[in-house]
This record gives structure tokens, C-alpha cells and sequence, in this order.
């Protein structure tokens, strides 16, 4: 998230081109021309090592000799120059550079070997870098074409960053052609340094952008890109055409998980955590983008279809129901009012054939009744030419109905299908904000484009409730179950291990035993009970299945024998070679339930991945699964079910299927993603199938597979994760003055209610003095603004008292990190009744404290003038204050100089700051009074 020097890039006032050149159509020369022929008004210093002058300039043999500092140094040499040229730049004191230069990575060992030397120098130097093998960018703003192709679009509200730089310039081409304008183009190439994340987290701050459109082949960074995502995504849609969906080369997997997760689903699942839209075709990035910041998001995605042609309507129907929408129902009252204002042979029903004679007041008159039906959730107008009334009047009569009720609450989509008789008709619909589309098959994905938005931010920002899970297992056990294996060289756990790992989770296993011959086999079945299943015992046997390696509902002792030696048999035609260390021997669990599985893999790119979907033997079969990323907590992983069609009977149930008990499977998922944090050594998990019922959830048969690299490594578990986790560190036990004692803690998603309660404690001068206004009220959108954060970004701390059965928090203290990572703002408020208890002071120390171990070099606060008590706890707290421009009052505070004398605490182990014999909460009683913090 850091975009420090990012205005260097961006914002230049002084630039060097370096391989400037007189050469018509050299790339030196075009970028020359781009930068000195479009109006861009900063200085521009060609360097050439041959020429005294460029384009009427004068040239310079290094940058070291150009007389004045330059912010942006564009470079266009072969390859093997610019390690040394780079080397310059830093030593002349510049740090934004743009290497259009190709001959790196993609060439292969040389080039990679010159990349490295990059990186190192932007190290040395800290520089900022886009490319190299870039195209270069352009923010049209500043007339600043950066690029070596001679298109300048217009100014526009649309971020555009191509990871292909010849797409991105035939993009552009066409954008020019479609009178389409951009904030800013960039072409990111290599990505070295500056990647997609950087530059969500830039762009999403510069008020001239309103939404940011990427192609993108493969990211670098996926914690940091999704930070930045979903950091950004509900307040700038972030939509993403994504290359690679299919891969030819998918390799044979070691597990029914390993193989269901291919990259392109996992990036899909990346995409919908983070909030972005993912769209198919490069017109529908465009085409989002625009309407995401032109109409009302769909409530859901039931669609009204008004069209005065019927196979129009058909197709629009058509696209919707394969894009996974739904034909809005209209309800009785609508179709009553429909049947007294249209022709008695009108559809008489969704899509709404208005008939080719329709008006204009006609369609006014359907589109009102529409916008007036709860079972309405969008609307799509359709028209073709009819020689009835003009197109125009039917577009001005829609914006009329929009205007007369104050705005439409309801998403509208138009398409005007023709050409010189709908042109007008369009022109109006698109200067009044109204999307307009020459399909409606285009209408309609840009429909589901925008309620899939909705969806991805519900993800985001839905509060999950308290799961009732246990504490989490010790380890060591654990860790010496994996290590046992790893000593024996094993990378795959034998069936009774990995069952009993997932026992140590709290997830309920069948009873198995090992038999390593016939009569152990007949012994285990008879003690266990009939009937039972028998299941081959190898290393080298992945699925058990299409080996012949699986015998079901045995019930005597002979059938027993019989499927041992038959099993065996199978076993070794099956393969020769593999090592058979017997049988295991189990219950057989009569399935009254719905077979599930619960998986998870290590991406390279992403980390721990968990799978859900429909489990038993036709699993890759049917491939009816989605994925997610732990952290998982009961939202999210009822999220994930709802992705998959086994859902629907998990839900309902199916015949003689009774609904699963889904809190249950909520607790499952989440203790099996808590176990895939805490053990990096994890490389794939399949629980398949996992039984789940209306009363229980029992895992029938198990595989788990470690990584022997990683078992003597010490590896941070949270380090991997492509979401944050909760900072448990940060946890601290403290005594207020009254005696009783408070756990301060980072604040959580599922606090949204504890945090209402504590706003409601609050008096109107707290609240003003926190927010600089009076709020009367907190929607959900609100509170989740301040409970559901990125731990990377942001991080509240809480202290929270236990008061009988149930919590409260008492106050909140936050920090809010600043792109460039070196800075950050604390604020902080204690509820009213607690005032006065020492909670103020202890929650800025704290927080002094975790910004120092985060690495931040200064923090400030913002106050308002008369808040004279905040003023006094501040520079208690050693903070200098300051006025501000518009009469507020700015504490800071250097952390590089609290360093010097502070020792830094040691985060991460338990810590009570009061006699361990006070730990005991006690109970609540009236706190006393005292002054605001």
C-alpha cells in the first residue's frame, strides 16, 4: 500500500528522456514529440550520449548533467544500459522512473538476471519504477503522454491500467474512437515495483478518478492487491477483465481438492472477496465502469423487460436467465393496471410487450408501474424504430417519470437498438446518466455486472455473528503427528492420522482402525460392530475408489475376509508398484444425510485456499464447488456455500433428504480454516465427503498432504494469508482505577452490535467531538465502516468488559495508516460512563506502542479547538500541537525520536498489565465519575 514518490510519476514537473532521439519513428523520438507537441507544461531534458541537441533542444550525456532536479526519468535504451542508467538516476537524487525498455524477464536467464540488478538499485535508492517492457502511461489532465504511441484521449473520471501494453494501446485507439475519456492510463509491464495494488491504492485516492478498469494476465503482490481492493471497492468500482481462464497444462493433482482449484478460479474467488467486478469481454469493462457511477445499484436481480418488439425481449430474457438472473414476477396489482392501460394482446406478462404502436406516455405509464412493484428490482427499456413516434420522445419521457418522482431508486437500463433514428434518443439518455446499449444482450450483462458488485460488497461488509467454536487445540500434538510423518519421509498422512488431526479441530470422525492383515481386519469389524467399511491403507493410492480399494456395508466376518483379499488384489493390478500397508476399518455410516467436501490447497500466489462443494465419488465429475480465503468466519463461510448448487439441498433438502443443519457446517468450515492457518506444513486437505445432517456433521474419510520443505522451517502462519487475519498480539489485560479489568483488543467484524451499543452511550458533545458533528443515527453501513477493517490499513483497538453473560465495549481508540506507510492518524473516544477511569490515557500509550512495532515514523490526531480535555491528554502523551489552515487543532508525534528512548514492547505473547490475582473480571457496578479523556 505504499504509493510514496508516486506523484513524482504522475505529477511531474520536470522530466528526462533518456535514448532521446531525432529518428522519426523511434521510440526516443515519438516520446519526445508526445511530451513537447500536446500542452504538457513541465519541463522536458532529452538525454543522448551522441547528440548536443534533440528536437530543438539541448541534449545532455547524463542525467547527472542536467542543471535542475527532475522528477520523472523515462527510459528507452536496449536493455543492457539501463541497469547503469537506473544507477544514475538514484545517484542524481530521482525517484520516479518509467522503463519503456524491453529484454528482461521474458527473455529469460539474461534478462532476469539484469531485472535483479533493478530491483537491487531501486532498493539502494528507493525509487519508484513502472515497467520495465512497458508502454508507459498518460494522465490527460496534464496533456502528460508518457507512451510511445501518439493517441492523447480525452479528459476523463476512468483509471485504466493494462498489464499488455499493445492492448492497452489498441484500447485506447478504440476508447478515441468511442469519444471515451480517462483520468489516467497505465501500462505496468514487469511490474518491479510499482503493481496493480500500488496503483488501486493511488488512484484510489485522486478525486479525478471515479472508477478503475484493469487487464490483468497474473499479480505479483495478492496481499497488498487485495488491500487495496477492498479498500476502495465500495466507494470506486474496481472492475477487471482477467486473461487465462482456461489452462491446457493442468497438471495431475495429489488430491480432489489440488485438482478443483485451478488459478483461474481462485483468482475469481480473489476477485469477489475484494469487491471487483469481474466482466468477460473488454467493451463490458468499459461499459460497467461507466454505470457503476451513473445508475442505483439492483436490489437483486429480478429485471423488468419493456419493449415494444417481442423477440427483443425474448433475447433479453434469454441473456439474463443464462447470466444466473431472474424475470422480475410481476405481482396481481401490477398486471391488473397493465391489462386497463395496454391492448387486451399485449405478453400479459415479463418482458412487457408493449406492442410496436406504443407512445411515449405508454411507455412512461408501464415504466411507472414498474418502478412502483416491490418485485421489481431493475428495468430494462428496450425500443426499435417504429414509424409511430420518434425515439427521442420516449427518452425524454423516461427521464420525465425519473425527475417527477425525484429520481429513480430503481436501476435503469435502455437499449435503443437501430442506428440514425435511435442516435438521438441515445445522446439524451447518456447526457442525463441514463446507460444506453445497441443490444439488450449488452443491457443485460451490464445488469448482472452491477448486482454482482452489489453481491461482492455484501461480502465485504456483512456483520457475522459469534460462532460458538471452541478454543483453538494446542499444537504441539499436532506438530509432532506432521513431523513423525515428515522422519519417515512421508508426504502423505495415513487415513487414522489425518482423522485424528481433524479431531484435534473438533471435527467429528468416523471410528477407524488399522488392520494389517486379514484376521486384524475381521477383528476390528467385530469389535466395531456391523456392518463397516473397508478402505485400502496406502501412500501411493490417491483415490481409493478407482483403485478398487473401497468394500461398503460388510456385515460378517466372512464378507470381511472376502473384501480384504479382494481389495488387495485390486489394489496391486491397479498399481504394482505402490506400498499397501493394509486395510483401515470403519463404521458403515448409513448416509441420511448430504456428502459434502471441505477442502484446501496452498496457491502459489494466493496461500491457503479452502474449497466446499458437493463431495462423494462424482466430485470432480460434477466440479460443484467454489473457494475462499481464511481467515473464514461464519459470513463468509456460509458465503461460500451459497455458491455452489449443492446449496439449494443443503437448504431444503431433497426426498427423503432432511435440511442440513447449516450452523453446524458454518462451525465445521470455520474450525477446518482455523487449522489450515495455524499449520503452514499443510499442503492439501480433502475431507471427502463430510456427512452432514440435520443433527450432525461426521467426516467420513480424509487425505492430508504436507510439504517436507516446510516442516524445519520457521514460517509465521499469518505471513501467508492474502487476507489479514485478526492481530491476536495485540491483546492486553489492564486494570482501570475502579479495580476491575478490561481486555484491550483489535475490534472485529462480529462487534457490530457491541459497537452500536457503545455509540448509544455516547453523549452529543462526545459525539461531536469525535465525528466534528451531531450523529443521531448509524445505519449498518456506517457501523461496518468502523468494525469491519483491514488489519494491514487500519486497526481499532477496543477495551471490552465483561458484564454478566454478555460484553461492552467501553471506548476506541484508532489508527488509520496512510498510503505511503509512514504515517498515520489516531483518534480516539470513551464512552460516557466510563470517563474518568484512566481508559483515554492507557488507550493512546497502547496505541503509541502497536505504531512503533508497525513501523510508523509519525502520528497525528485531529481535534476541534475546544476540545480543551483531548488537547491536555495529548501533550501529556508528548504530542506537539499545532493549528491547522481551517481552525482545527493537529497533534503530532515522532515515533523515530520515541524510539530512541521507548523500549518497544514485545507483541505476541500473553500480557496482563495488573497482579495475575486480579485477572478475574469482576462484576459491573456504576463506574465512577470523572473528567473526559
Amino acid at each position: 500500500m505504499v504509493t510514496i514518490n508516486l506523484d513524482r510519476i504522475f505529477h511531474p514537473k520536470t522530466v528526462a528522456i533518456i535514448g532521446a532521439s531525432n529518428e522519426e519513428g523511434s521510440v526516443g523520438q515519438i516520446l519526445m514529440k508526445n511530451l513537447m507537441m500536446n500542452g504538457f507544461e513541465g519541463k522536458v531534458f532529452p538525454v543522448n550520449i551522441r547528440r548536443k541537441e534533440v528536437m530543438g533542444k539541448k541534449a545532455y550525456q547524463s542525467v547527472g548533467e542536467i542543471p535542475e532536479p527532475i522528477d520523472l526519468a523515462i527510459i528507452a535504451t536496449p536493455a543492457k544500459t539501463v541497469p547503469s542508467i537506473v544507477d544514475e538516476c538514484g545517484k542524481a537524487g530521482i525517484k520516479g522512473l518509467i522503463i519503456i525498455s524491453a529484454g528482461f524477464r521474458e527473455i529469460g536467464v539474461e534478462g532476469l538476471a539484469l531485472e535483479k540488478q533493478l530491483i537491487a538499485l531501486k532498493k539502494k535508492y528507493k525509487l519508484r519504477i513502472i515497467g520495465p517492457n512497458c508502454f508507459g502511461i498518460i494522465r490527460p489532465s496534464l496533456n502528460l503522454n508518457a507512451t510511445f504511441g501518439e493517441m492523447l484521449p480525452k479528459v476523463g473520471n476512468i483509471a485504466f491500467i493494462s498489464q499488455s501494453g499493445a492492448l492497452g494501446s489498441a484500447i485506447l485507439d478504440w476508447a478515441l474512437q468511442q469519444n471515451l475519456g480517462f483520468s489516467n492510463f497505465v501500462s505496468v509491464g514487469s511490474m518491479v515495483d510499482v503493481d496493480f495494488g500500488d496503483l488501486i491504492d493511488y488512484f484510489g485516492s485522486d478525486p479525478q478518478t471515479r472508477s478503475i478498469i484493469l487487464y490483468i494476465e497474473g499479480i505479483t503482490d495478492a496481499r497488498k492487491f487485495m488491500s487495496a481492493a477492498r479498500h476502495f471497492a465500495k466507494t470506486k468500482p474496481i472492475i477487471v477483465v482477467k486473461a487465462g481462464k482456461f489452462s491446457e497444462s493442468a497438471q495431475a493433482a495429489a488430491s480432489h481438492t489440488g485438482s478443483l482449484t485451478g488459478s483461474d478460479l481462485v483468482y475469481d474467488a480473489a476477485f469477489k472477496r475484494a469487491g471487483i467486478v469481474r466482466v468477460e469481454e473488454i467493451s463490458d469493462l468499459f461499459n460497467a465502469a461507466e454505470v457503476l457511477g451513473m445508475q442505483p445499484l439492483p436490489m437483486g436481480p429480478r429485471l423488468a423487460i419493456i419493449t415494444n418488439a417481442g423477440g427483443p425481449g425474448v433475447m433479453a430474457a434469454d441473456a439474463l436467465l443464462k447470466r444466473g438472473g431472474k424475470l422480475a414476477k410481476l405481482s396481481e396489482e401490477t398486471i391488473n393496471s397493465l391489462n386497463r392501460i395496454l391492448p387486451p394482446y399485449w405478453s400479459h406478462g415479463n418482458p412487457i410487450d408493449v406492442l410496436g404502436d406504443a407512445d411515449a406516455n405508454r411507455y412512461r405509464e408501464v415504466m411507472d408501474l414498474c418502478l412502483a412493484d416491490k418485485n421489481v428490482d431493475g428495468i430494462l427499456i428496450i425500443y426499435t424504430p417504429q414509424a409511430i413516434v420518434a425515439a427521442e420522445a420516449i427518452a425524454l419521457s423516461v427521464i420525465g417519470l425519473c425527475d417527477a418522482r425525484g429520481g429513480c431508486q430503481k436501476t435503469i437500463l435502455t437499449s435503443f437498438m437501430g442506428g440514425k433514428q435511435v442516435n438521438e434518443a441515445n445522446r439524451i439518455f447518456t447526457e442525463s446518466g441514463y446507460p444506453t446499449y445497441w443490444t439488450p444482450e449488452q443491457a443485460v450483462a451490464t445488469y448482472m455486472y452491477m448486482y454482482q458488485y452489489k453481491r461482492n460488497l455484501e461480502l465485504l461488509y456483512e456483520t457475522p455473528e459469534e460462532l460458538p467454536t471452541e478454543s483453538v487445540p494446542p499444537k504441539r500434538p499436532v506438530t509432532v503427528l506432521i513431523r513423525n510423518a515428515a522422519k519417515e519421509n512421508r508426504e502423505i498422512l495415513t487415513e487414522v492420522e489425518a482423522k485424528r488431526l481433524l479431531e484435534y479441530y473438533n471435527i467429528p470422525v468416523v471410528k477407524t482402525r488399522v488392520a494389517e492383515s486379514v484376521d486384524e481386519a475381521a477383528a476390528a469389524a467385530a469389535s466395531i460392530g456391523y456392518p463397516v467399511v473397508l478402505k485400502i491403507l496406502s501412500p501411493d493410492i490417491t483415490h481409493k475408489s478407482d483403485a478398487g480399494g473401497v468394500k461398503l456395508n460388510l456385515n460378517s466376518d466372512i464378507e470381511v475376509r472376502n473384501a480384504y483379499d479382494e481389495i488387495l488384489q485390486a489394489v496391486k493390478e491397479y498399481n504394482p508398484k505402490a506400498k499397501i500397508a493394509g486395510v483401515t476399518v470403519q463404521s458403515m455410516i448409513t448416509p441420511s444425510g448430504t456428502e459434502v467436501i471441505l477442502g484446501a490447497k496452498r496457491d502459489p500466489l494466493f496461500g491457503p485456499v479452502i474449497l466446499f462443494g458437493m463431495g462423494g465419488i462424482g466430485v470432480e465429475f460434477f466440479n460443484d464447488v467454489a473457494i475462499g480465503f481464511p481467515p473464514l468466519n461464519q459470513t463468509l463461510a456460509r458465503r461460500i456455500m451459497e455458491e455452489t448448487r449443492i446449496y439449494k439441498i443443503l437448504r431444503k433438502g431433497h426426498r427423503r433428504i432432511q435440511p442440513a443443519n447449516l450452523r453446524l457446517l458454518e462451525e465445521l468450515i470455520v474450525r477446518f480454516s482455523q487449522m489450515v492457518v495455524d499449520f503452514p506444513e499443510l499442503k492439501e486437505i480433502d475431507i471427502n465427503p463430510l456427512l452432514i445432517d440435520e443433527n450432525q456433521g461426521i467426516a467420513l474419510d480424509a487425505r492430508v498432504i504436507i510439504d517436507l520443505h516446510r516442516i524445519s522451517k520457521s514460517i509465521e502462519p499469518s505471513s501467508e494469508l492474502v487476507i489479514s487475519p485478526y492481530p491476536k498480539k495485540y491483546e492486553l489485560v489492564w486494570r482501570m482505577r475502579d479495580g476491575r479489568t478490561v481486555l484491550f483488543r483489535p475490534i472485529k467484524p462480529e462487534d457490530e452490535p457491541l459497537w452500536l451499543e457503545m455509540f448509544q452511550n455516547f453523549s452529543e458533545e462526545s459525539i461531536r467531538y469525535r465525528f466534528f458533528e451531531i450523529i443521531k443515527d448509524t445505519p449498518h453501513e456506517v457501523r461496518i465502516r468502523y468494525t469491519n477493517i483491514d488489519y494491514d490499513r487500519e486497526l481499532g483497538i477496543v477495551p471490552v468488559m465483561q458484564d454478566g453473560d454478555s460484553q461492552k465495549i467501553l471506548g476506541v481508540v484508532r489508527l488509520i495508516e496512510e498510503p505511503d506507510g509512514r504515517r498515520g492518524e489516531i483518534a480516539f473516544i470513551v464512552a460516557d460512563p466510563w470517563q474518568g477511569l484512566g481508559l483515554g490515557s492507557k488507550m493512546i500509550d497502547y496505541m503509541i506502542e502497536i505504531c512503533i512495532d508497525r513501523g510508523l515514523e509519525e502520528i497525528y490526531g485531529i481535534m476541534l479547538p475546544d476540545n480543551y480535555r483531548a488537547h491536555r491528554l495529548m501533550e501529556k502523551m508528548g504530542f506537539k500541537l499545532e493549528r491547522t489552515e481551517d481552525n482545527l487543532v493537529q497533534a503530532n508525534l515522532d515515533l523515530r525520536a520515541e524510539r530512541q528512548w521507548r523500549k518497544p514492547r514485545e507483541f505476541g505473547k500473553p500480557v496482563a498489565e495488573i497482579p495475575s490475582e486480579d485477572l478475574e473480571v469482576k462484576s459491573a457496578k456504576k463506574p465512577k465519575k470523572g473528567k473526559k479523556a
